[in-house]
Parts: C-alpha cells; sequence; structure tokens
C-alpha cells in the first residue's frame, strides 16, 4: 500500500544519500532512463554499495532495473539483489518478462538465502503490454503496476498533453486490473516539476479513476501527492462513524442499517473499513 514513489538517479550519491527525508513511501533507485549508458557500471555499484551500508532503511526500496530488451539487467539483478530491497520495478513489462524475473530472483533469492520474497511492479509503456495487463496483475509477486505515460504515448504516436486525454484509456484499464488483483494502480509521474498546481489537479483526476499512489519525479512533488491520496479527516471521521454503528448494528443482528438518514450495507462498511487501513498505515490516525 502506497501513495507517492519517488524516482532517484542511481548514479546520484548526494540524492542516495538523502532519499529517505522526502516523505515519499517507497524510493525508487533508477537504474534506467535517468542513467546514460556509459554511467550504467557506476550506477549499479553505487546504489549496491549504499544499500550495503545502511543498516535499516525507513521506506521501501524499490529498484529500477534495465528492460529485458537491453543486455543490462542480468548484471543489476545479480548486483543488487538482497535482503536490503523489498521491489524490483520491469520496464515496458510484458507477461514473459514477469516469467522470466519471477524464475531469476527465486534462484537468487535461494542461493543467497535471502529472508524475505521480493516483489514486482511492472511498468506498463507499450501498447502491447496494456493488452495484456490483466495477466500481468495476476502473478504472484506483482503488488502494483506503474502506467509510463511518456514511454506509452510516444508508443502510440500521440502527443502527451497536460489534460491526459490520451492516456485516459491505459489508466482506467490499468485501475480495473488493480483493483481486481489488490494491488496498487500507480499513475505516471506529471512531469512539469515547476508546475505543482498542474499536478494536484493531474493527482486528484487520476485518484477520482480508482489510482490509489503516484510516482514523483522530483521530492517537491512527493508533499502533494501524499496529501491528494490520503484519506481525509472528514473520510476518516465518517468511516469510524460507520464501523461504530456496525458494530452496534451486529448486535442487533441488522444486516442494513440507517446511518444519517443512508442506508448502510456490506459495500459501505468494507469503504469505510479501507480508509481506516489506510489511516492507520499512513499514520494518520
Amino acid at each position: 500500500m502506497r501513495r507517492s514513489l519517488l524516482f532517484i538517479p542511481g548514479n546520484n550519491p548526494g540524492m542516495l544519500r538523502n532519499a529517505d527525508i522526502f516523505s515519499s513511501d517507497a524510493v525508487i533507485f533508477d537504474l534506467e532512463d535517468a542513467v546514460s549508458i556509459n554511467e550504467k557500471d557506476n550506477a549499479r555499484m553505487l546504489v549496491s554499495n549504499f544499500l550495503k551500508s545502511v543498516v535499516d532503511y525507513p521506506v521501501e526500496v524499490v529498484i529500477r532495473i534495465n528492460g529485458f530488451d537491453t543486455p543490462y539487467y542480468h548484471d543489476d539483478l545479480i548486483e543488487i539483489v538482497s535482503d536490503k530491497i523489498d521491489t524490483i520495478m520491469i520496464p515496458k513489462a510484458h507477461a514473459k518478462d514477469i516469467e522470466k524475473l519471477t524464475e531469476i530472483l527465486e534462484k537468487l533469492e535461494e542461493e543467497r538465502k535471502l529472508e524475505q520474497e521480493i516483489k514486482i511492479i511492472p511498468i506498463i509503456e507499450l501498447a502491447t503490454s496494456l493488452l495484456e495487463v490483466e495477466k500481468i496483475a495476476k502473478y504472484p509477486r506483482v503488488n502494483g503496476i506503474l502506467l509510463g505515460g511518456e514511454d506509452y504515448t510516444s508508443d502510440l504516436e500521440v502527443e502527451r498533453t497536460v489534460e491526459g486525454s490520451e492516456i485516459l484509456y491505459a489508466r482506467s484499464k490499468i485501475v480495473v486490473a488493480c483493483k481486481a488483483f489488490q494491488i496498487d494502480a500507480i499513475d505516471t509521474p506529471f512531469t512539469d516539476v515547476n508546475r505543482n498546481d498542474l499536478l494536484l489537479e493531474d493527482a486528484k483526476f487520476s485518484k477520482g479513476l480508482g489510482m490509489n499512489a503516484k510516482a514523483a519525479i522530483h521530492p517537491n512533488q512527493v508533499e502533494i501527492i501524499n496529501e491528494v491520496y490520503s484519506p481525509t479527516q472528514e473520510q476518516i471521521t465518517w468511516a469510524k462513524r460507520v464501523i461504530i454503528a456496525s458494530e452496534e448494528a451486529s448486535k442487533k443482528k441488522l444486516g442494513v442499517y440507517s446511518l444519517d438518514g443512508k442506508m448502510v450495507d456490506k459495500p459501505i462498511i468494507s469503504r469505510a473499513e479501507k480508509i481506516l487501513i489506510k489511516a492507520k498505515k499512513f499514520k494518520l490516525i
């Protein structure tokens, strides 16, 4: 369960050291797009050595490896797979890539006697990937799917706009697949780091579609993203009242009851429970 995931270039020592101070729920140490070809080895070693030096990292550690269509992904995995990481993010993901990555992780986890199972976040960046999104969401290690809006629109040969109508279908399809399998639907980053007013609008819109998290490419975006994707105090108060009323109704053996003149049944109770789970997770109550 996440709200914000902050991309950190893997070849930037200063940002690696300070990545945990920006209040994001996860940090994504990027070995792919943020790193030029001649810096791949350096970035890989920097991230690996940094993680070895950390005793207990306070947020989720995600590593965006290079794609399976490149010669770099294997070295990425060999170097960085350890108990210091929580999740692998794989770009331009297809179902066959998830199968292959799962096999590699299983082998490395066994060989290195890791204490935890490493999860996977596929990035949907191609039209062919979007066609497979329901299949991708089914894999046991996948606990979130990220939309890569820039590469996706490039693949569609359409202009990426602030309004975002060109990614509406992709957003909606990813949301439905993720909700069906109870994993995180993670929205594409907002690329204009100087327009937090537009970031706010974009995040609110994607949340309205069902996205529950958003990637950030600059630390200044994290606060807004966290605020948008967190339950509001009004929602938390309502959820608490629903649960209290539900407990009273249960004592009276009532399956349906009324609160503030509105009928409350199982779906409403479930929504209230989810709000309170999120509020506790993000330390809002």
